[in-house]
């Protein structure tokens, strides 16, 4: 059944270095939509690529003593071998750097200067360079750039400039009336109370200072944006062309999603949708800003040789194994952690116990009571045990509709969890039937061949369900099943699996059992040697220390006045017209108190819900932007500024006094 196209895409891969496994994991979560939409009938057309022009390149280039074309050529080839290592099915790799991409982007920078959407002036500013964006005083954060914490440093130079304004008012009725439109919902909303309802300002469309990007054809002293550049991909990438596009641009235009970190969410969601409506071209269905993927201790850094690159993991796990930990751990709202420990226990309990040893008992009990055929006996011996086998049937054939919902609202993550329900499914049905006593009755013998039947259908089933999230393993078990991989046309009948076939007599370990402690040796050697490479001297790796600036000195009277307690946040919000703050409301014993903090930079309010906190409780109640704040939230500050909350060591409840 064809469901009709279904256009999607990845941001596309910024070609300063080599991405690690967080930036790697969006192809991963992209492709596991991608399989699992063509496998439920829709034409897909999955695009993905590299960003290649911009001022950071050009200095990254000429650090390295090669041209900007030679830089961006071997880092592109790096992404597209990462891409290809972790099994990702993408229909088209598009480079900014194709001559077909810049030939566009000339031709819709002229139609937008033509039409009086762009006009030329002079910028002067705070610029981040990493981030290729211009920041006015008021938009920094502690005086660095809002989006990546950086220095900024001023600015001026003759630009053109995009007329934003003008279609803010129609963008915002746009998202207003296609709730679908950004998502998750928190995403919008951060949207809507930092950057449209106050005002947008005229964007920068141009840069002179720098060469590297696509010449403006009709003032080539000018460079085109690199957003502007960089975004366009999404339609280039199939064929628009201002003069008359590409039939396979008709068909696929508008996209169905846009799958993007949450970094450059605004860029998705308001830059894009503007272009587009200059343009003349609908807006994309969906923008879904991912979270974020990051390791669990510490920050990854080149400089300490602890960056974890998708062929670490892959080398130590396998693709599969791979796959399913960054899909699995992921939460859909919230940044989720990779550790090693976490990844050999989820190998060890998921993947080798629940799937691995399931498929291996079937096979072996079906080799050791017959010879390896698998025959539909139709036998249940007893209501118990036919309660059984309706029970098992009804989970295996309604796991697709439970997987579907989850997919349709991007659930990655729980929609492979409902996956494994049914794998623990059919290992509860090994331990309900006891196939080990029912071989030791002769008169039992049809019996034991249909909980065996039941057992590899069941599986089937589950393996057919599992191929676009973990195609080699699902081809695996489907080999040694002797059966084909099911569409889901018939995902939901059972029975299907030929009575009388032969499963393999030679049943392969899908998943081998790891040491945690092998692992961790093996990883700290790699970091090591690693280290070793970039030439850190020794000193630098001393853990950092700060000199605090000595206040006078209090009276424990003085201490005795301050309360202290651990809270639990309850519900966050940003302060709306505020850069910094975040307004968290903070259950302390029975109370609830709402606390307005100036950590907006380091925390999403998102990532803030259910965090437990070190609270001044009888700080005297204050009003911050407008918002009465009734305590304060205990935070550490490193030398370069950056906060972190003070947490309990350990969970405490919430109203627990500290002293």
């Amino acid at each position: 059944m064809n469901k009709g196209k279904f256009y999607m895409t990845t941001a596309i891969a910024y070609t300063s270095g080599k991405p690690h496994i967080g930036n790697s994991y969006e192809i991963v979560l992209a492709d596991s939509i991608a399989r699992f939409k063509r496998k439920d009938g829709y034409d897909v057309f999955f695009q993905t690529g590299t960003d290649e022009h911009g001022q950071k390149i050009e200095l990254k280039a000429e650090e390295a003593g090669i041209t900007p074309k030679e830089f961006v050529d071997d880092v592109a080839a790096q992404i597209r071998k990462i891409c290809d290592m972790l099994n990702t099915s993408y229909d088209k790799f598009i480079r900014t750097t194709d001559d077909y991409h810049e030939r566009q982007v000339q031709k819709i920078f002229k139609k937008l200067y033509d039409q009086g959407d762009i006009y030329k002036g002079a910028y002067k500013g705070l610029y981040c360079t990493p981030c290729e964006s211009f920041w006015t005083e008021s938009q920094l954060v502690d005086g660095k750039c809002p989006d990546c914490g950086r220095e900024v440093k001023p600015a001026e130079e003759e630009a053109y400039f995009f007329k934003m304004s003008k279609y803010a008012d129609r963008l915002i009725e746009h998202i207003n009336s296609h709730p679908e439109f950004i998502q998750p919902v928190s995403r919008k909303n951060e949207m809507m109370n930092n950057f449209l309802l106050p005002g947008l300002q005229d964007l920068c469309v141009s840069r002179t200072s720098f060469k590297w990007g696509i010449p403006v054809d009709f003032d080539d002293k000018h460079v085109v944006y690199v957003w502007l550049d960089a975004l366009t991909n999404y339609i280039t990438g199939i064929g628009y062309d201002t003069e008359g596009s590409s039939e396979q641009y008709k068909k696929l235009w508008p996209a169905d999603l846009h799958l993007i970190g949450k970094d450059i969410i605004r860029f998705h969601t308001i830059y894009w949708p503007i272009f587009l409506m200059a343009l003349g071209e609908p807006l994309p269905k969906q923008v879904f800003g991912h979270p974020w993927l990051l390791q669990g201790d510490g920050k990854m850094s080149k400089s300490k040789g602890n960056v974890i690159y998708a062929e670490d993991l892959i080398d130590f796990f396998g693709v599969d194994a791979v796959r399913y930990f960054v899909l699995h751990e992921m939460p859909f709202e919230n940044d989720g952690v990779i550790t090693w420990e976490l990844m050999v226990e989820r190998l060890n309990s998921d993947l080798a116990n629940t799937l691995g040893n399931l498929v291996n008992r079937t096979i072996s009990m079906s080799n050791k009571y017959f010879g390896g055929v698998v025959a539909h006996k139709g036998e249940s011996s007893d209501e118990a045990q036919a309660a059984f086998d309706a029970d098992l049937k009804a989970v295996v054939t309604g796991t697709y509709q439970k997987v579907s919902r989850k997919m349709d609202d991007l659930r990655v993550a729980d929609a492979i969890t409902e996956i494994f329900a049914l794998f623990k499914r059919c290992n509860k049905y090994i331990d309900e039937t006891e196939p080990w006593v029912l071989s030791k009755d002769e008169e039992k013998k049809d019996r034991l061949s249909t909980v065996l039947y039941n057992l590899v259908e069941g599986i089937t089933i589950g393996a057919s369900l599992l191929e676009p999230f973990m195609p080699e393993t699902a081809a695996k078990i489907a080999a040694q099943l002797n059966t084909d991989i099911r569409s889901f046309d018939d995902i939901e009948k059972f029975g299907l699996y030929p009575s009388g076939n032969t499963v393999t007599d030679k049943p392969e370990i899908l998943f081998q059992r790891l040491d945690v402690k092998e692992v961790v040796e093996k990883a700290d050697a790699m970091f090591a040697a690693r280290k070793a490479e970039t030439g850190v001297p020794e000193e630098e790796e001393e853990e950092p220390v700060i000199d605090m600036e000595a206040k006078p000195e209090i009276t424990f009277e003085d201490f005795e006045k301050m309360q202290f307690a651990v809270g639990k946040i309850i519900a966050c919000e940003a302060v709306p017209k505020s850069k910094k703050l975040l307004c968290s409301q903070v259950k302390v014993g029975s109370q609830v108190k709402q606390i307005v903090s100036g950590i907006k930079a380091y925390y999403t309010p998102e990532e803030m819900v259910g965090k437990q906190v070190m609270v001044l409780v009888n700080l005297k109640p204050a009003r911050l932007a407008g918002v009465l704040s009734e305590g304060m939230l205990l935070c550490a500050e490193d030398a370069e500024g950056n906060l972190a909350l003070v947490t309990p060591e350990k969970p405490m409840p919430a109203g627990a006094e500290i002293c």
